[in-house]
């Protein structure tokens, strides 16, 4: 069974391959929402894009993300993902639209990064 490690939290747990990884945060206690969006947020439809999260090791053991997950990645459906994204774009995900498929090291609700390493270069 695969493992996820969520890192801020220090936590571990088991799931069934091919699980929800928003899911099983949720139902193991380890919140991917903060602030507001805690209370407001899309039921997992990958709407809002607040459950973001970085998949820090691992990312060969999730499905790629669907077209709907990359376009909501963007900012399209809502801008401040574009910010969250930068010098994050190869291991941010929507945890409401990631399998899990193998062992993962997810760090939960990243920061929003205005200012990249590379932003005004």
């Amino acid at each position: 069974m695969p493992t996820i490690k969520f890192t801020k939290e220090k936590k571990s747990v088991e799931v069934e391959q091919g699980s929800n990884l928003r899911k099983e945060a949720m139902k193991n206690g380890v919140e991917v929402y903060s602030g507001v969006h805690k209370y407001v947020h899309c039921p997992g439809f990958g709407l809002c894009t607040t459950c973001r999260v970085n998949i820090t090791k691992g990312q060969e053991n999730c499905r790629k993300p669907s077209i709907w997950e990359k376009l909501g990645l963007t900012g399209i459906f809502m801008p401040l993902t574009f910010f969250a994204r930068i010098g994050n774009e190869d291991k941010m995900r929507l945890s409401c639209q990631t399998k899990v498929e193998g062992d993962i090291e997810v760090e939960t609700q990243p920061g929003v990064n205005w200012h990249g390493d590379k932003f005004w270069s």
